[in-house]
């Protein structure tokens, strides 16, 4: 066969581009059907019953948004459909009376804990036991903003209620919407259960992805009393996550998600609730803490009285540790928690304690009052302590962030401590009761729910 010269070479290939550009130019003026971009389909030949498909045709229509998340979720390529999740018995009592206007099958807008646990028995079971579940309950225990009505209904709606949940209430066959929407992980829910899977695994792909992110717990996990999520991005483990996350494994199934394998450096999950080496996985994120850092005074889990865990933290350290050791050399992972330890003391020691003392002695002498929290100045100084800056400094020590742990802990703390001494000064001296405020926006119900249903 004769070489290819050079020129030949050149002439082919000009050939080749303007048939190209030809074929482009024939096929851009062709108005065929067969040939012309179509919108995007949802074939329903998956084997659903008809009154799925009918679910997933509607809604396909009205709210395509819905239906494309649900296609690409795990549940979809399970056939597993809308009406598996949101059927409800006749005498459910959030059945949607506007939905059986159009269909006559009866469901409920809301998929609970309990609806899950049909498939997911063991997680809500989890789940159910957990602060998450009972946070609800937490917020009207040790909260005074809520127990003494210090802010008011749509302060609460808008704020506290969306992490925390609320009771969600049907009025005249439909969801109030003074109580919904709500996707609070301490929701209750008509039908008696708490809390909402969906505040972490979103509706409806329900990605196992995306709760296993730190994103997913900074929703709620942030701000000045309890920024985990900006401790976490400024520590060692967020900064990998950060630099190299986008190419970790995230969908690798439950209980193969692997340390060195799948992702380089732990999230929240991973710490708090995933399966590693031989520590089973768990949805009670209460397992694992040897401490109650969020409480006024750092305590053991099982001694905190609005939410006593039923766990030895000594256990629990044991499965933290060995999470740990999945990356960490025995002499490291001891070296932190001594710290972290120290760092407890060193807050209830030295700032709590004996501010708790001096404000005391000032309700002792009527100096300051006991009618309500938070109307008085020392009182807020008194919360911000350890609601504030106090969890800052133990959070920051837990996680690792130094930053924390000094400018917005400890070092926030000594200025605290100050302002509570000079006021409690003044006071003592003068004998004059401290300033009752009438607080701007107060007025919330102080009436708890009836959590026992």
């Amino acid at each position: 066969m004769e070489t290819l010269k050079k020129s030949d070479f050149i002439i082919f290939a000009w050939t080749g581009v303007f048939a190209l550009a030809l074929t482009t130019t024939t096929y851009a003026g062709d108005t065929s059907p067969a040939i012309q971009p179509s919108v995007k389909e949802y074939r329903i030949v998956r084997g659903v019953s008809e009154e799925a498909q009918a679910c997933i045709e509607c809604h396909a229509e009205e709210n395509e948004g819905i239906v494309a998340d649900w296609s690409a979720s795990r549940h979809a390529h399970a056939n597993i459909s809308c009406i598996d999740c949101h059927i409800a018995g006749p005498a459910d009592p959030d059945v949607s009376k506007a939905h059986l206007k159009i269909v006559k099958t009866p469901v409920s807008v809301i998929v609970s804990p309990k609806d899950c646990s049909r498939c997911h028995p063991v997680e809500a079971a989890q789940f159910a036991k957990s602060k998450h579940a009972n946070t609800l309950e937490l917020i009207w225990e040790i909260d005074p903003w809520f127990r003494d009505g210090m802010n008011n209904s749509i302060e609460r709606q808008t704020g506290c209620s969306h992490c925390h949940g609320s009771v969600v209430k049907v009025k005249d066959g439909e969801l109030d919407p003074d109580t919904w929407p709500n996707v609070g992980v301490g929701r209750i829910n008509p039908d008696g259960s708490r809390g909402s899977c969906s505040s972490c695994h979103t509706r409806h792909k329900f990605s196992l992805a995306e709760a296993r992110k730190p994103e997913a717990c900074g929703q709620c996990h942030l701000g000045p009393d309890h920024p985990q999520v900006e401790i976490y991005a400024e520590s060692k483990h967020g900064a990998i996550y950060e630099a190299e996350g986008d190419g970790w494994n995230w969908d690798a199934a439950p209980g193969a998600w692997t340390p060195g394998v799948d992702y380089r450096t732990p999230t929240c999950s991973v710490c708090h609730m995933s399966g590693v080496k031989r520590i089973a996985a768990t949805h009670d994120v209460t397992e694992r803490m040897a401490w109650e850092t969020q409480a006024p005074l750092t305590i053991r889990p099982s001694e905190f009285k609005p939410w006593p865990a039923e766990t030895d933290w000594q256990k629990e350290r044991q499965k933290m540790e060995a999470v740990c050791l999945a990356c960490h050399s025995p002499a490291w992972t001891k070296g932190h928690f001594t710290r972290f330890d120290e760092a407890v003391v060193n807050y209830n020691d030295n700032y709590y304690t004996p501010m708790k003392k001096l404000v005391d002695e000032l309700y002792e002498k009527k100096l300051l009052s006991k009618e309500k929290n938070l109307d008085e100045q020392l009182e807020i100084e008194m919360y911000e302590l350890w609601h504030h800056e106090g969890r800052r400094a133990r959070f920051g020590a837990a996680m690792m962030a130094p930053d924390y742990a000094w400018w917005h802990g400890f070092y926030e703390l000594k200025k605290r401590c100050m302002a509570i001494e000079e006021q409690a000064e003044k006071l003592l001296t003068t004998g004059t009761p401290a300033k009752v405020f009438k607080v701007k926006g107060s007025g919330g119900d102080t009436t708890p729910p009836d959590f026992e249903k």
